[in-house]
């Protein structure tokens, strides 16, 4: 989820400088070796350097501007490559593997991804919902128009800068046009059309005072109540462009032919180079086709398991059922924090509270509400995802280059994988003893993540048109939960077509900690002493989010495989 946000680089800057907020001063950092200030300089100058010139509130992403950037790559990389490294510690030259991987990701984008050219959602700018992971999912244009951090009623100057911001959309959608001509990815375009279409309903709830935005302290209304005519008139001319834009690429579809997939070569490359995963495209198919046997397996023997336990009574009482999510809410909160898992603190349990779902009927339902019809457990353990973004918030790494969201999608492992590991790993510690068939709903999630993310190995593979991934996908997910025509599969698919290895991440990611965990066994056998998963955890934890080989580098082990 690439995210060149100048936010950012101002933020990656004002570490070197900033205190820690008041709630939770971060834990006092290893002597900073020599010359690691010279890294963080450049990290600060680099992120400025990455992010697009802007003309006039429009990025330029044009032929010429692109060129400019591929041509100044290997200064960049030049200047990296003297850093005097001497004498660091592996989390210091972590630091400086992390700068690499985003030099390289942005070598991948110029040479091989190029969404600018190619993907026309990456003009998708505006956003109403905080993405649960450190950046927006797959990658967009500069500057990002995030809703949810505006305060509404909006303040004169917040209106003043979202007028500007909006206002520029019209301009950059015409712009996008002329960038995408010699796009050829037909898929991307046939898929297109969705995400603006959703940005037109958004800028539309917008108008209407119905648009409900989403941050990491919940859901909150947000309308054009007291805005300026400016604004207003922004906000309606932004729709309109939008909606064209969504026409246009419709239109355009039928004679954009071409293969939509990066193939397993160009693949491979990403993830050696910019995800830092040890594994090709290949062994990603294997592990993901062991993961959907394993978990598919597992729910058969699990229904076996319960075959005389009375089936998960579906609330459907709004109001009963809002309590019931509060309920597990606590529930898991405390688990998580008796087990070890997560430290005690209030505002790691806020962040589950504020995300707690209500009633979904059946006629509204998609592949994650079928789960928490029956339990809301299985995804909120997923949730975890909001206890890292109250991290980031409130315990700042020590090191300005790990306090930022990574650039390119570095993230994805780290961030997905681990999530997802932990609805497993909270069902093997207890969490479900006493509602045994929750369980079931754990391996069914495992499953279309299984499954999804081989669909999505094969459409970067061009194996696979993305009609048929979601088709696989549906086709492979338990019980019928997974409708190939529905929104959620078409938005899943597109997402992972537009931004390599994060369809597999989930399980890949997943498998990354599994061997993290090994490693911390391993050492406390050698060393003689018991397992703590809580003092394991924090070691983990507490690299950062940073790709998986880093934080084994971190932790001075190796594990069989």
């Amino acid at each position: 989820m690439h995210r060149l946000s100048i936010l950012l680089i101002a933020a990656a800057i004002a570490a070197t400088s900033s205190p820690a907020t008041a709630a939770q001063p971060p834990a006092p950092a290893a002597a900073v070796p020599a010359h690691h200030a010279e890294l963080v300089r450049l990290f600060a100058d680099w992120r400025r350097f990455v992010s697009p010139t802007i003309h006039d509130g429009v990025p330029d992403y044009s032929r010429a501007s692109m060129a400019r950037k591929a041509a100044a790559l290997p200064s960049w990389r030049a200047r990296l490559a003297r850093t005097d490294r001497r004498g660091w510690s592996p989390a210091a030259l972590n630091d400086y593997r992390l700068v690499e991987a985003e030099m390289n990701g942005l070598d991948f984008f110029l040479r091989v991804l190029k969404p600018w050219s190619r993907d026309p959602g990456f003009y998708q700018t505006i956003f109403a919902e905080e993405s649960d992971v450190p950046a927006h999912e797959g990658p967009s244009a500069e500057p990002n128009i995030d809703l949810f951090k505006f305060s509404f009623p909006l303040s004169p100057a917040d209106d003043a800068r979202l007028t500007t911001l909006v206002g520029a959309v019209p301009a950059m959608l015409t712009s996008a046009r002329v960038n995408l001509a010699p796009s050829q990815a037909h898929d991307l375009w046939a898929y297109g059309p969705q995400a603006f279409n959703e940005q037109a309903e958004m800028l539309a709830a917008l108008e209407s005072g119905t648009l409900v935005i989403k941050s990491l302290e919940g859901k909150r209304g947000a309308s054009l109540d007291g805005a300026s005519p400016a604004l207003r008139a922004a906000v309606r001319a932004a729709r309109l462009a939008t909606e064209q834009f969504a026409s246009w690429i419709k239109a355009e579809a039928p004679r954009r032919t071409g293969p939509s997939g990066v193939g397993k070569s160009n693949y491979d490359w990403y993830l050696a180079h910019v995800e830092l995963n040890p594994d090709s495209w290949e062994e990603q198919v294997v592990l993901l086709q062991r993961e959907l046997d394993r978990s598919l397996a597992s729910l058969r023997l699990e229904e076996l398991r319960n075959r005389a336990a009375p089936p998960i009574a579906e609330i459907r009482d709004p109001a009963a059922y809002r309590r019931m999510v509060e309920a597990r809410t606590q529930k898991l909160n405390d688990f998580l924090v008796a087990t070890g898992f997560v430290p005690d603190q209030p505002y790691f349990r806020a962040a589950l509270a504020a995300q707690a779902g209500n009633y979904t009927p059946p006629d509204k339902r998609n592949f994650f509400t079928h789960i928490t019809a029956l339990d809301p457990l299985p995804l909120s353990s997923h949730s975890t995802h909001w206890i890292e973004l109250a991290r980031l918030k409130h315990e700042p790494h020590a090191s300005p280059i790990r306090r930022v969201a990574p650039l390119f999608n570095l993230f994805a492992d780290r961030s997905e994988g681990f999530a997802t590991a932990m609805e497993e790993l909270v069902m093997q510690a207890g969490l479900y003893d006493d509602i045994p068939h929750g369980r079931e709903l754990v391996w069914i999630m495992l499953a279309n993540r299984a499954a999804r993310g081989l669909a999505s190995l094969r459409v970067q593979a061009n194996q696979m048109t993305l009609d048929q991934a979601g088709q696989f996908h549906a086709h492979w997910t338990p019980r019928g939960y997974s409708d190939a025509s529905s929104r959620l599969v078409g938005f899943e698919q597109l997402l992972y077509l537009r931004q390599p290895g994060y369809g597999p991440s989930y399980i890949i990611g997943k498998l990354q900690l599994d061997e993290l965990l090994a490693i911390a066994s391993h050492q406390a056998e050698v060393e003689h002493r018991p397992f703590v998963m809580g003092d394991a955890f924090a070691r983990i934890i507490g690299a950062g989010i940073i790709p998986p080989a880093l934080i084994k580098a971190e932790l001075g082990g190796e594990a069989v495989r």
